[in-house]
C-alpha cells in the first residue's frame, strides 16, 4: 500500500533540470510491488525514460528499487526490512537519483519505508536473578533489564508488566534519549522466614495492531540484612574515544561507593545494554569499572555510544549510571568519485557549456575532512563546475578542433580538508568526433611539370597530392580535372586525372611544334557532407624532341629546269656566291644548324659558312675551272640524334650567257640520274594504258570500215562526201557531237634512253631558265601561259576561210600521230625522239590551194583502210615522250554525226540524204578522219574559218535531240 506522494521540481546550477519526488511505502512489501508512476509524477513520457537509458544511482551498494523504463514506474526490487535498513532511527529512507541523457537530467527520489509490527518486545536474558535482604526498605529500588522492540513509533516498546505484584511494582523512569528505566521497586517488606524464593514475571507490551509481547523471568532470593546500596559518583558520565583507536584503550572509568562494610560493601560493575553493538565493543571491568575498547569504533557509523552500568553490592543492592561516549573522526575516508552520467563522444562542433558529464562526490566524513574540492587537469577545453547535493558538471570551455587533438584523458582530482588531506580521482577518455570543417590542402599553390613531345598515350606525367586534415570519410580525397580548354579544344582531351591518386595521364601524344605549354586546374574534393573543396594551378611543359628534319628554303629545288647560280671568272676569294637559307621547325639546339659541303665537282673552289650558309671562293677563280659546278650542301641540326638535309646548288663559272647555254644543255640530265628507275616504271606503266587505249581504238574502228564498206557496196557506188570541219574544230561546250574534251599534253623527254617527261614551270626571278627553244637570250619566266591564251587556241572561232581544208584531225599526210582536239606542246632541254621524227611539229599543213577532187578524196579513203596496219607502227620507243591526257570513252555515243555541217566540193549546200545513208556516210568519214597521216611538220599554221550557219544549225538539232 503506497503511502502519501510528495513531488517537486526546482533548478540545479548547472543546464540538466532537478526534480524530486517523494513516497512512501510500507517494509516487507513483495518482490515486484508498485512504489510510484514516476514518468507522470515527474512530467516525463515513457519514451523519454527510453531514449535517456534511464537509471537509477544510488550511493550505496544495494539497491531497493528498480525502474521499469516501458511502464514509467518504479517497482520493489528486494525485499525491505526497515529494522535491517535503519535500525532504531524513527525516520528510514532511500535516496537515489535517476539519471537520463542526451540532455544529461537528474532527479531526486526519497522513498520513505514506515514500520510495521513485525517485531515483537524481547529481553536480551531469559531471567534474572535478585538477592534482597529481608531488612530492605519499602521504597528500594531495583533495577530491570529493559526490553528491545525493532520497531518505531507506535510498533516500539510502549509498557511493561510485572506479576504477581504483592511486594514490588514497576517504576518506569523517561531517559533523555527516549528510552525508559524500569525498576522494581520493594512496596511491601520482605519476610525471609516465611517466602525465601520468590517468582515474578516481566512482561513488555507494544503498542501495535495487533499487540505483541515478550517476558522475562524474576528470581527473588530473600537474604538477611544489607542496609546500604551502591551509590555512584556521578548520575551521567561523558568521555570521548577517537575512531579507529586501538583495541585495549581505555574509554572511561566509573566509580561507586558502599556505606556497608564487609562483604556487603564489596561493589562489581556490569553494562546492562541490550540489543545493541556496546557490548562488542565496550567491556567495563567488574572491580574497577574501566569501560575499555573490545572492537573497532567508526565514526561514520556511529558517532555516539550511551553505555548503562550497574554497581551491585552481594546484598544485592545496586545503583545504576550511564556513560555516554562521542566518537571523534579521523580524517580516514577518500572523496569517492561516482560518474552518474557521461558522453564517450564528442561533436568538435559542440557549443561552448555543453555537458560532457556528470560527477557525484561523496567524503564520509565530518566537518573539515567533510569538505571536498574538486579540479582538472589544466590546458584543456574543459572546466568543472560545482552544484548542490555534491553533484558537479564537466562542461566545454572553448571551442573542440579534432585536428589539433582528437582526444582528450581529463582526470578528474578530489581532495578532502583533512590533515593530512586525503584524495581520490579519475580519468575520462573523451574522443572528439570529426566534422568536415577542412577543405583539402594541396602540397603546393601550384604545379609545373614536363613532358617530352610524342610520348605514348596514357604516359603518366605527375601527380598532385593533396592532404585533408579531417578524419575517415571527410578526409578522402577524390582528384577532379576541372573542365577549360586549350586553343578551344576541351583540355580533358589532353590529359586526364586519376580521381583517387591524383596522376596526371597524358590522353594525346604532344606535338611541340603545335603546342608548348597549356594550363588547367584540378581540384581535390573530399567525401564530406557538404564536400569541401579546393583547386590548384598546374602548367605543362612540352620539351622538344629532334623530330624534324631542317627544312631548305633556299635555293628551291624546281623539277624541270635546271637552276644555276652565275659566278663570273673575276671573282675574287671570298665572293658571295649566293646563301643556302634553311628552317628547322624544333628548338633549342635542336634547331642549330651547320651547313657543310657534302659533294662538290670541286671542293678547292667553294666552301659553305658553318653556321651563316654562305657559299663562298675559297680562291681565285681561274680559266681552269669548269664551267659546270656542283655542290650538295648537307644542313644538319645539333639534335640527337642529328637529322639532316641536302641541297643541290648548280653554280655556273662563266662570263657569257651563250658560254652557260652551251655547256647546260645537257646538265638537267644529270639532275635525274637518282630517280631513272621511277621514271622507268612509270613510263612503262604508261606505255601499257596507252597501247591497250589505241587496242580498243583500232578495233572500234575496223569495226567501223568493215560495217562502212560493206553499206557502201550494198547501197552506194559513189564515192562518199567528205565531211567538212572548220580548222580545230571542237566542241568545248558539249553540245555537239562529242561531249568530252580532249586534252593532250606533248613533252620531250631529256634521253631518249629515259622516261622522265619535262615539263614547263613557272621560274623564280632569282634562277636561270635554259630553254633550246628560244632564240639564245636569257629570258626570265614569270608565269605559264593556259592554252586558252593562244591565239590559235581551238576554243576560238575565226571567220571561216573560203579554202576548203581538213582540220587537223582530218588532214591526210604522212606527218605521223597528232591531236584532234586540242594540243599543249612544252620542250626540255635536251632533244628527244619521237615516232614521227623531229623534235619540233608544227600542229597544221595548212589549207589546200584547191578544194579536193574525188580521187583525193578516193586517196583519203584508202589512207583511211591502210590506218589500220599502221596503226601500231606509229608506236615506237620514242613515243614515251609523249604524256597523253584523255578522259572520254570511244563509244557509239562519241561517233561525230556527218549528217551535221557536211561540205560537199563545189556546192554551199549540206548533204541531206536519208538517214541511213547519212549514218553510213558519217561512220566511213570518222573512220577516214582517224586513219588520215599527220600533218607534214614545218607546214604553217592555216586561218581558222568560223562556223557555218549550216553547223550552227545541225548544232541546234544535236542539243534538242
Amino acid at each position: 500500500m503506497n503511502g502519501q506522494v510528495l513531488l517537486f521540481v526546482c533548478l540545479c546550477a548547472f543546464d540538466a533540470v532537478l526534480g524530486q519526488a517523494s513516497y512512501s511505502i510500507p517494509e516487507e512489501m513483495a518482490r515486484g510491488s508498485l512504489v510510484g508512476n514516476i514518468a507522470q509524477d515527474l512530467g516525463l513520457e515513457t519514451r523519454r525514460l527510453i531514449s535517456g537509458k534511464a537509471k537509477i544511482f544510488s550511493r550505496n551498494n544495494e539497491e531497493y528499487i528498480e525502474l521499469s523504463r516501458e511502464k514509467g514506474v518504479l517497482l520493489v526490487k528486494e525485499r525491505i526490512d526497515r529494522e535491517t535498513l535503519c535500525a532504531h532511527t524513527a525516520l528510514c529512507a532511500l535516496h537515489f537519483e535517476i539519471i537520463l541523457e542526451n540532455p544529461i537530467e537528474f532527479y531526486s527520489v526519497i522513498v520513505q519505508i514506515t514500520d510495521i509490527n513485525d517485531n515483537e518486545p524481547s529481553f536480551e536474558k531469559n531471567e534474572m536473578k535478585f538477592k534482597i535482604s529481608e531488612s530492605a526498605t519499602i521504597g528500594a529500588k531495583f533495577v530491570l533489564e529493559r526490553a528491545a522492540d525493532l520497531d518505531v513509533g507506535i510498533n516500539d516498546l510502549q509498557n511493561y508488566e510485572l506479576k504477581p505484584s504483592d511486594h514490588f511494582t514497576l517504576k518506569l523512569q523517561n531517559n533523555a534519549d527516549g528510552n525508559k528505566n524500569v525498576e522494581m521497586v520493594l512496596q511491601k517488606p520482605l519476610d525471609r522466614e516465611r517466602e525465601e524464593q520468590m517468582s515474578l514475571v516481566l512482561t513488555a507490551v507494544d503498542g501495535g495492531e495487533p499487540r505483541m509481547s515478550g517476558t522475562m523471568l524474576i528470581l527473588i532470593t530473600v537474604l538477611d540484612v544489607n542496609d546500604n546500596a551502591p551509590v555512584f559518583t556521578q548520575h551521567t558520565y561523558k568521555a570521548t574515544v577517537t575512531e579507529n583507536s586501538s583495541i585495549g584503550t581505555i574509554v572511561a572509568a566509573v566509580t561507586a561507593s558502599d556505606a556497608d562494610g564487609d562483604l556487603n560493601s564489596k561493589i562489581s560493575y556490569s553494562i546492562t545494554n541490550t540489543l545493541d553493538n556496546v557490548r562488542n565493543i565496550f567491556n567495563i571491568n567488574k572491580e574497577n569499572g574501566q569501560v575499555s575498547l573490545i572492537g573497532n569504533v567508526d565514526f561514520e557509523k556511529s558517532k555516539h555510544f550511551q553505555i548503562n552500568v550497574l554497581a551491585s553490592d552481594d546484598g544485592g543492592l545496586t545503583d545504576s549510571s550511564k556513560l555516554i561516549i562521542d566518537v571523534l573522526d579521523v580524517n580516514d575516508n577518500k572523496p569517492d568519485i561516482n560518474i552518474m552520467s557521461k558522453s564517450n563522444v564528442i561533436s568538435e562542433d559542440a557549443n561552448i557549456n555543453t555537458v560532457v558529464t556528470v560527477i557525484n562526490i561523496q567524503d564520509l566524513d565530518s566537518g573539515e575532512n567533510g569538505k571536498i574540492n574538486c579540479f582538472i587537469n589544466e590546458n584543456i577545453p574543459f572546466i568543472l563546475k560545482t552544484s548542490k547535493n555534491s553533484f558537479y558538471s564537466l562542461v566545454t570551455d572553448s571551442e573542440l578542433d579534432r585536428e589539433r587533438s582528437s582526444e582528450y584523458n581529463i582526470t578528474v582530482t578530489c581532495s578532502d580538508e583533512g590533515v593530512p588531506p586525503l584524495s581520490s580521482s579519475v580519468t575520462l577518455t573523451l574522443h572528439v568526433s570529426d566534422v568536415n570543417d577542412n577543405a583539402p590542402v594541396f602540397e603546393r599553390s601550384s604545379y609545373e611539370a614536363s613532358i617530352v613531345e610524342n610520348n605514348t598515350p596514357g604516359l603518366s606525367i605527375f601527380t598532385v597530392k593533396a592532404r585533408d586534415a579531417d578524419w575517415n570519410q571527410n578526409a578522402r580525397v577524390s582528384y577532379i580535372l576541372e573542365d577549360s580548354s586549350v586553343n578551344g579544344v576541351p583540355v580533358s582531351s589532353y590529359v586526364s586525372v586519376s580521381a583517387d591518386s591524383g596522376v596526371i595521364h597524358a590522353v594525346r601524344s604532344f606535338d611541340y611544334e603545335h603546342l608548348k605549354e597549356f594550363n588547367f586546374r584540378v581540384r581535390a574534393q573530399d567525401g564530406g557532407s557538404p564536400p569541401l573543396s579546393s583547386n590548384v594551378s598546374v602548367r605543362i611543359l612540352i620539351q622538344d624532341q629532334n623530330d624534324n628534319a631542317p627544312q631548305v628554303l633556299y635555293p628551291v629545288q624546281t623539277g624541270g629546269s635546271v637552276l644555276a647560280e652565275m659566278v663570273p671568272r673575276s671573282a675574287d676569294v671570298g665572293y658571295l656566291v649566293t646563301k643556302v637559307v634553311a628552317v628547322d621547325v624544333d628548338s633549342g639546339q635542336n634547331a642549330w644548324l651547320s651547313y657543310k659541303v657534302h659533294k662538290a665537282t670541286d671542293r678547292a673552289l667553294f666552301e659553305v659558312g658553318l653556321h651563316n650558309g654562305e657559299i663562298r671562293t675559297v680562291r681565285q677563280v681561274t680559266d681552269k675551272d669548269a664551267v659546270k659546278q656542283r655542290l650538295t650542301v648537307l644542313v644538319e641540326d645539333n639534335g640527337q640524334p642529328s637529322r639532316s638535309a641536302t641541297v643541290i646548288v648548280n653554280v655556273a663559272v662563266a662570263d657569257s650567257f651563250p658560254e652557260v647555254l652551251s655547256e647546260f644543255t645537257d646538265f638537267s640530265m644529270h639532275d635525274k640520274e637518282y630517280n631513272d628507275k621511277l621514271t622507268f616504271y612509270l613510263v612503262l606503266a604508261l606505255a601499257v594504258v596507252s597501247f591497250l587505249f589505241i587496242t580498243c581504238l583500232l578495233l572500234i574502228i575496223s569495226v567501223k570500215v568493215y560495217r562502212w564498206r560493206r553499206s557502201r557496196i550494198l547501197y552506194h557506188s559513189n564515192l562518199p562526201v567528205i565531211p567538212y570541219y572548220p580548222p580545230r574544230y571542237s566542241d568545248t561546250l558539249g553540245t555537239g557531237t562529242l561531249p568530252h574534251v580532249y586534252n593532250y599534253e606533248v613533252c620531250r623527254t631529256t634521253d631518249s634512253r629515259k622516261s622522265d617527261m619535262k615539263l614547263d614551270r613557272a621560274a623564280s626571278h632569282n634562277v636561270l631558265v635554259m630553254d633550246p627553244s628560244s632564240t639564245g637570250t636569257m629570258q626570265k619566266i614569270h608565269s605559264e601561259k593556259n592554252i586558252l591564251d593562244e591565239p590559235d587556241s581551238p576554243l576560238e572561232q575565226k571567220p571561216p576561210n573560203n579554202d576548203w581544208r581538213f582540220n587537223q584531225g582530218q588532214r591526210p599526210g604522212p606527218s605521223g600521230p597528232h591531236m584532234p582536239y586540242g594540243t599543249h606542246i612544252r620542250w626540255t632541254p635536251k632533244s628527244g625522239t619521237r615516232a614521227a621524227g623531229g623534235p619540233e611539229v608544227a600542229m597544221g599543213t595548212g589549207p589546200w590551194p584547191q578544194p579536193p577532187t574525188e580521187a583525193e578524196q578516193l586517196q583519203a579513203l584508202m589512207a583511211a583502210a591502210n590506218a589500220v596496219g599502221e596503226a601500231t607502227g606509229t608506236l615506237g620507243p620514242g613515243t614515251m615522250g609523249l604524256s597523253t591526257r584523255y578522259s572520254p570513252q570511244f563509244t557509239l555515243q562519241h561517233v561525230p554525226d556527218y549528217r551535221q555541217n557536211v561540205y560537199i566540193p563545189g556546192s554551199t549546200a549540206t548533204l541531206t540524204s536519208n538517214p541511213q545513208q547519212q549514218q553510213q556516210q558519217a561512220m566511213a568519214q570518222q573512220a577516214s578522219q582517224q586513219a588520215l597521216p599527220p600533218p607534214q611538220s614545218g607546214q604553217p599554221e592555216p586561218p581558222k574559218a568560223a562556223q557555218t550557219p549550216a553547223s550552227k544549225k545541225k548544232s541546234t538539232k544535236k542539243e534538242k535531240k
